[in-house]
């Protein structure tokens, strides 16, 4: 069995440690077994490796999410990146077909997609596994996992069951319910509904004949060059509703979505991360990314979170309405995990005259590298605060070191690398000051060092 993990979305219901480039999945507020704080995708990594499936997982997902994916899990999985974000069937399409064509894998294999960030045991996963025997019992086109119901919840959909007894672990599918109100929630339970958890399996060549059913390319790379033609659809509307077989294989452990910041702070181990104190508030959690002291004093059943996009407070149990209410903010991400470590923003300034002048406090990891790059609309000034590394200007690499000012004019081709755990302030000015505005030659140190001369400082 494969499996394809759906990492996308923005996780503004977490606002405002989440934002367009970090959503909820890589957030570290949760403890690992050693004490460590861990990110979701990191904690359901790591229980797949429990199981033995990781090795079978490839993550599908955007390109604003590769650096975080690839930072967080050291390179440890494959990943199938969408040129834009067009909905769950075009995701999983796509992921289909890097199987088929890319990976070599079988027409008959059974593939279990499931979101990246689910709170689970490890027994979760282990009923993940039966998904592939229950396909091949069942002979239908899709097999879910439905979690029974702990309470008449509004905030999930509910998979119904047909009445019919099938003598089998698995059951059919009469309909699914999105979302229903409290009391319909009850009488769907009464009626042995499920909530519907967003996993579910197929045969390979179910997706692989749908794609050509519909003319659409079935090798992967052909694929991506039509993909702005897939239709912006989730996989529920354009394949699950139409399905002519559906079973449903029920699960009773434990089973949360983490996707607000009351369900989130429910599972966290400790009631503050960060610099701060909280006094004679119950109840209260406290999450800073800052390096300046957050205070709470005598505020019960509240969220605390402050980071360098913004500052929450709120009561719990209306901290599910915040993604209504930040909609309307138009702000680029002010921190981001990349693939060679992490960047605050500290300052962005517009002038009258159309300059910008944006300054980040930049962090570089040990053994890894900016990429050979280039800019057409900004120059560029970096103060080394902290470790020492090699830099490549225009053809040539030297050493650097804390306290070295170095200045990268407006087209220059220009790379750093970490020797140790490298900290500098950057000042960007110019006209675009985006994360569009760069060309990368090489991403390889070793690629850079081949195309440039080593000299001394």
């Amino acid at each position: 069995m494969k499996l394809v993990l759906l990492s996308g979305g923005s996780g503004k219901r977490l606002w405002p440690l989440s934002n367009d480039a970090r959503s909820k999945q890589f957030l570290k507020v949760l403890e690992n077994n050693k004490g460590v704080l861990n990110s979701m995708v990191q904690r359901v990594y790591g229980q797949l490796g429990n199981v033995g499936l990781a090795d079978s997982a490839v993550i599908a997902t955007s390109k604003s999410q590769v650096d975080m994916i690839q930072s967080q899990l050291d390179n440890n999985v494959s990943v199938v990146v969408e040129p834009e974000r067009r909905d769950t069937f075009a995701a999983i399409a796509l992921a289909a077909t890097y199987l088929y064509s890319i990976k070599g894998v079988s027409l008959n294999e059974v593939v279990s997609v499931l979101p990246v960030d689910p709170y689970v045991d490890d027994q979760f996963f282990n009923r993940v596994k039966d998904l592939e025997k229950t396909i091949e019992k069942s002979k239908a086109e899709l097999a879910l996992i439905g979690v029974d119901p702990t309470y008449p919840s509004s905030k999930y959909g509910y998979i119904v069951p047909s009445n019919e007894d099938s003598g089998l672990e698995f059951r059919n599918v009469s309909h699914f319910t999105e979302k229903p109100n409290e009391e319909t929630a009850k009488s769907l339970i009464d009626q042995g509904a499920l909530w519907n958890c967003g996993v579910f399996a197929f045969k390979l060549d179910y997706i692989i004949s749908l794609l050509q059913e519909k003319g659409l390319p079935i090798q992967y790379e052909a694929l991506l060059e039509k993909y702005n033609q897939l239709p912006k659809i989730s996989f529920d509307y354009e394949v699950v509703e139409k399905a002519s077989k559906i079973v449903v294989l029920p699960y009773d452990g434990y089973w949360k979505d983490l996707g607000t910041w009351n369900t989130l702070t429910e599972e966290m181990a400790t009631n503050q991360i960060g610099y701060g104190i909280i006094e004679d508030s119950k109840n209260t959690h406290l999450i800073n990314e800052l390096d300046i002291p957050v205070t709470v004093v005598g505020i019960p059943n509240a969220v605390v979170a402050v980071s360098p996009d913004g500052i929450l407070i709120s009561d719990k149990e209306k901290s599910p309405n915040i993604k209504e209410i930040v909609n309307s903010y138009d702000q680029r991400p002010m921190y981001e995990e990349r693939r060679w470590g992490w960047y605050k923003v500290l300052d962005h300034t517009k002038f009258e005259d159309g300059t910008e002048v944006l300054t980040k406090r930049i962090g570089i990891l040990k053994g890894k590298n900016l990429s050979y790059q280039m800019h057409n609309h900004r120059s560029e000034v970096w103060t080394i605060i902290k470790g020492e590394g090699e830099f490549a200007l225009n053809g040539d690499v030297r050493l650097v070191k804390s306290g070295d000012v170095i200045e990268v004019p407006k087209g220059a081709l220009h790379a750093l690398r970490a020797n140790k755990d490298i900290e500098l302030i950057e000042v960007q000015t110019g006209t675009e000051l985006i994360e569009e505005d760069i060309i990368r030659i090489y991403m390889s140190w070793e690629d850079i060092l081949k195309n440039c001369n080593v000299v001394s400082k």
